[in-house]
């Protein structure tokens, strides 16, 4: 895999494999996974097409780099001299005329005019050296259209800025954004980060207070506290405008502008820069997997056909989701999603992009009554839209090339083959996917099993099976999980005595010690065996009370949970004060160590017994004890490298809300005697529910002790 992916090159006008070995039909990826073999004829084609794409491109609008930037030529542009230029591409419109707070909404004085593509334009020249339409106004496009007595009267498709005024009307405004001064970023973009340690974050819930929270807040109260954790990338969700917040920003009326109840887009661009100045990333959660079904304010019906941008008919529709399904085969709308992503990488600076709903984009299906088996004709076939497999490849494939430090994240539920290889080898192209069945199994065992019960190897082979050269995003819970009608892990663990012993002042009862003692060890585990990055939902790492429920009809339109209780960590009365630290120790642990980027853990004991998970990875000795009522002293351990080892992060302490039962001055010495396939051997002390993470003394920072009792960084 490493000499493949080393081999090959993304490069916008081909491939270039470099070695003679690697095949240039898109059947390297074979070499990767034997299992492929019988499906290399679909792998051909959907490779085929991909460079067929890429090499249409290039010989119609000269090349994926030029076609990405449509953004620069739809929607509004605005001349030196100040003209005002506006296109949109509505090929049923019959005329078109643009209309606006500028001309008083005359719906006949601005016509149109239509090219041999369907694309409409008009250039308003300026007005006393001033742009014809001022900054800020009200815009919108109206239209003839076949069979329709009335106007069909829409907001621009690539429009940068929509508001909402909810005491007048839900349907959103299109608003001439043309600011006089600029934003000026400061800070360049950060390294890409060698182990990504996501904080996945909703900017609108991120205050304590029953409210939207602003894009400025979030830059003033948010930033500081993630950087405190030790998470070193920020994945924003609901950015892209969406009509309805409750729809956790999944259903997409406008693709090119940040969403207006957050605040102004110089805010955001901000937010993203101040986030680049202390070294953090920042990822969007990026919609192209369906659209809003919206007519007025959304793409849907555009220029009255039901066609434009998406299929026709059912094809074009998601029956659960209720929203609108793209075409990718169409080559304006390849050229709309793929400047989108241009877009949000040029104009507000994000690093990258986690795609939301990916398996519906890789089957016809969509998902929908499907349940994967790991079979690997799942994979392949009539039920696999190979216009979205091909789709995503271009996205990638443009992404990692214009910008080789892009980050690009996969929501597959399906385990679909070579997501995560390069586009040279056959491969969608994506960095990371995420690995859906780690929060799953948890849930499962705390709703259906004892502690007792719980089964080492399954959980071990659930943190391990991933595909061999592609990686993996860990993550112990999801925020679907935080959603009304769910519970995050901490509520499943201590349920009502949340609400009555989360205080140092009350007892700490058995519930809540258990509770908190795996959720740290669940984390922990996710953490350091679950993949090649992390990722981890507000709150969650301070075990958020309650749940998640935006307003709506059905609460009366209630805020009350619909935020984030930021204030319950930062009370020092308070046990979650215990789990914020923990987290964050975790975080830098990971920083000085580097475990995620490190090959995966060699697992040398999964005692179903004693309840008991030892792994080495990093040069780190992992040791778990799950057992609910069992600790064991001088317990043997295997471990590959002698020497003598230190504690670098303990669940146990009380610094993290624990009963201090292990010494953490503690000097551990190997024997040279092979155990349990390691060639030596050391004895510790494993209180029951205790996480350790042994490291080599020598590796030790002078502060090391600060380190592990109060979770500083490194």
């Amino acid at each position: 895999m490493d000499k493949l992916n080393e081999a090959s090159d993304n490069s916008l006008g081909g491939d270039t494999a470099g070695g003679s070995d690697v095949a240039q039909d898109g059947t390297g990826v074979v070499h990767l996974d034997p299992y492929l073999e019988p499906f290399t004829g679909a792998i051909k084609s959907r490779y085929s097409k991909a460079k067929q794409w890429i090499k249409d491109i290039d010989a119609s609008e000269g090349g994926l780099e030029k076609f990405s930037r449509g953004y620069e030529r739809f929607g509004f542009t605005v001349a030196p001299d100040h003209t005002v230029t506006y296109r949109e591409w509505a090929p049923n419109a019959l005329r078109a005329y643009l209309i606006g707070d500028f001309n008083g909404w005359n719906r006949d004085s601005h016509e149109m005019k239509k090219d041999n593509y369907g694309v409409w334009e008009i250039s308003l020249p300026p007005v006393d050296g001033r742009p014809a339409i001022e900054h800020d106004s009200k815009v919108k496009i109206s239209m003839v259209v076949p069979n329709d007595q009335a106007r069909a009267e829409r907001i621009p498709a690539w429009i940068k800025r929509v508001t909402q005024d909810i005491s007048v009307s839900p349907i959103y405004d299109a608003r001439f954004w043309n600011p006089p001064q600029k934003y000026q970023f400061k800070n360049a973009r950060p390294p890409k980060p060698a182990s990504a340690r996501v904080y996945e974050a909703h900017v609108g819930i991120s205050s304590p207070d029953p409210k939207v929270a602003t894009y400025k807040e979030f830059t003033q109260n948010m930033l500081p506290r993630i950087k405190h954790l030790g998470y070193n990338t920020i994945q924003l969700m609901a950015v892209m405008e969406h009509a309805y917040y409750a729809s956790f920003g999944y259903q997409i009326n406008s693709f090119f502008a940040a969403s207006s109840r957050y605040g102004f887009p110089d805010h955001l661009k901000e937010l993203i820069d101040t986030a680049h100045g202390l070294g953090i990333t920042v990822l969007l959660d990026v919609v192209h997997s369906h659209a809003s079904k919206n007519v007025h304010d959304g793409l849907n019906f555009f220029d009255n056909s039901d066609h434009l941008y998406f299929h026709a008919g059912a094809r074009g529709r998601h029956e659960l989701w209720d929203s609108r399904l793209f075409n990718y085969g169409s080559h304006e709308v390849l050229r709309f999603l793929l400047s989108n992503l241009r877009f949000w990488m040029e104009e507000y600076q994000f690093d990258g992009f986690r795609f939301d709903g990916v398996t519906s984009m890789l089957y016809t299906h969509h998902g929908i009554g499907t349940g994967f088996s790991g079979g690997y004709h799942e994979y392949f076939g009539p039920n696999v839209d190979e216009d979205g497999v091909v789709y995503l490849m271009l996205a990638n494939e443009m992404l990692h090339t214009l910008y080789p430090s892009a980050i690009t994240i996969a929501e597959d539920v399906s385990g679909m083959p070579a997501l995560c290889v390069n586009l040279s080898l056959g491969g969608i192209g994506f960095d990371y996917r995420l690995a859906m069945a780690v929060p799953d199994l948890y849930i499962k065992w705390l709703k259906e099993k004892q502690d007792i019960d719980w089964d080492m190897g399954q959980l071990c082979h659930t943190l391990t099976n991933r595909r061999h050269g592609e990686k993996t995003i860990a993550y112990a819970e999801s925020h679907d999980q935080a959603l009304v009608g769910d519970k995050t892990l901490l509520f499943w663990l201590c349920d009502a005595q949340m609400y009555t012993n989360m205080s140092t002042l009350s007892e700490f009862t058995p519930v809540i010690e258990r509770g908190m003692a795996l959720h740290k060890m669940i984390r922990l585990i996710t953490h350091s065996l679950g993949g090649e990055a992390y990722l981890n939902f507000e709150g969650n790492e301070f075990g958020h009370p309650e749940w998640l429920d935006f307003p709506r009809e059905g609460n009366q339109n209630s805020f009350h949970y619909a935020r984030r209780q930021f204030n319950l960590p930062d009370d020092h009365i308070l046990r979650y004060k215990f789990l914020n630290e923990f987290d964050s120790a975790m975080q830098w642990t990971e920083e000085k160590y580097g475990w995620l980027h490190s090959p995966q853990a060699y697992v040398s004991l999964k005692n179903e017994s004693d309840k008991v998970i030892v792994f080495e990875r990093a040069g780190l000795l992992f040791i778990f004890n799950f057992h609910p009522s069992s600790s064991f002293t001088d317990f043997r351990v295997g471990v590959d490298e002698p020497g003598t080892y230190r504690i670098v992060l303990n669940s146990d302490s009380e610094h993290f809300g624990g009963l201090g039962r292990v010494k953490e001055d503690t000097r551990f010495f190997t024997t040279d005697f092979s155990w349990n396939g390691r060639r030596n051997f050391a004895q510790v002390y494993v209180p029951t529910r205790c996480a350790l993470v042994l490291a080599k003394e020598e590796t030790l920072d002078p502060n090391w002790k600060s380190n592990i009792t109060l979770g500083y960084g490194y």
